[in-house]
């Protein structure tokens, strides 16, 4: 019986396959938009995930002010080297820390000039950020020492100032001083804020506050806490430590903040899930706009072929025949819904990736669930217009032109 009934339905399909198409549409999309929403959310997490984790591992961030925003250490007392020389010392969780100091400025080499990142800083930078170089060589301990000025550059201002040449060797100016390229940074590309992380220049911290500072501040202490320990725990030592050696009262409040890289990464991607959740929501409304048109366009079925109901119920067939034949068909036209709207989704997902620069995941349970779903839409919707059908009189049906 179920097999004659999917018969009749992929009949009556063919018989009208542009209002069979119109009336799935509904449920392409929303099939097509909740498996876009969720694949695209999920590659955005990860992408979120990955870029935090290649900042480093157990990474804190000490810097200026309570906030990261910008302008958040305006009338703070900076950190001095002595302090992540006393955090180095006396914190045993600390695996490595780097003191950096960061400015703003224009860098130019021959007829190129670009605005970047300066930052001064040592070689425990690029350990705590796992950035190693592509080429060229990192800083000697009697370079820092000197306060040469030598720096490593990003691949951003490698291809803005050289272009496709090769930067090692050559030299740059950065306000008034000349500064030779030993290394260049393996590329990273956009951080999780929508920073070009490959957009900067690193030199020794020496040169950087004697020759482009003109202070002996230090604006940001990176630090990496060893595997096994807790960072929650690394966390409070610092902020106690730092609070004695800048004398702040028990009253008062922190006038510098330590940021767990990992608590970022959960914040980030739990609101990247909630915005996923809420768009996918969203997007399953028109779900049930599709079920709603499979009703309404089985409701005109039934009532075109009242006639021939009438015949089927006349010569013996039964009510619950009937029911199953037009059930059968609108559980067969969400279903095609759901399987173009899933072909719509994958190849959608695929180029809307490789656009926003996010990964492809393939996400397995929700192409399942988008189908069920689209399935039960048309049990639930159909349901109706084959009880009505089902319960004709068949002699009242028979009357009928």
């Amino acid at each position: 019986m179920l097999w004659n009934a999917l018969l009749l339905a992929l009949r009556e399909i063919r018989r009208n396959v542009l209002r069979s198409i119109l009336t799935i549409l509904g449920v392409v999309i929303g099939v097509a938009a909740v498996i876009i929403m969720v694949t695209l959310g999920g590659g955005a997490t990860r992408s979120v995930s990955s870029q935090i984790e290649s900042m480093g591992s157990n990474l804190l961030m000490i810097r200026m002010g309570q906030s990261m925003g910008p302008g958040s250490g305006i009338g703070v007392p900076p950190f001095k080297i002595e302090d992540a020389i006393a955090l180095q010392r006396d914190i045993p969780s600390i695996r490595v820390l780097a003191p950096s100091a960061s400015q703003t400025a224009t860098a130019i080499a021959g007829n190129n000039s670009w605005a970047t990142s300066v930052t001064g800083t040592d070689n425990r930078y690029l350990d705590v950020r796992n950035w190693p170089l592509e080429r060229g060589r990192p800083f000697t301990e009697g370079e820092l020492r000197a306060g040469q000025a030598l720096c490593l550059i990003g691949a951003t201002v490698s291809k803005e100032l050289f272009g496709e040449q090769d930067p090692i060797g050559e030299s740059l100016r950065i306000k008034t001083i000349s500064c030779k390229i030993i290394g260049l940074l393996a590329a990273k590309g956009q951080s999780s804020m929508g920073r070009d992380q490959d957009d900067l220049i690193l030199m020794p911290l020496r040169a950087f506050q004697r020759r482009i500072a003109g202070n002996q501040d230090v604006t940001l202490i990176q630090v990496s806490i060893r595997d096994g320990e807790s960072t929650e725990r690394a966390r409070a030592d610092i902020e106690r430590l730092l609070r004695e050696r800048r004398k702040i009262d028990a009253t008062e409040q922190d006038n510098f903040g330590v940021n767990d890289m990992k608590e970022l990464t959960k914040m980030l991607t739990g609101t990247t899930q909630v915005l996923t959740t809420l768009l996918s929501a969203v997007a399953a409304v028109s779900l049930l706009v599709g079920g709603i048109g499979i009703m309404n366009i089985m409701l005109v079925s039934v009532t075109e072929r009242t006639r021939e109901i009438g015949i089927r119920l006349a010569i013996g067939a039964l009510e619950r025949e009937v029911l199953m034949q037009f059930l059968v068909e609108a559980v067969v036209l969400s279903s095609l819904g759901g399987i173009l709207g899933i072909l719509l989704a994958l190849g959608a997902s695929l180029a809307l990736a490789d656009l926003l620069k996010v990964p492809f995941i393939f996400n397995g349970g929700i192409v399942l669930t988008a189908f069920l779903f689209s399935a039960a839409v048309g049990i639930i919707f159909g349901y109706f217009p084959a009880r009505r059908a089902a319960r004709l009189d068949p002699i009242e049906a028979l009357r009928r032109e």
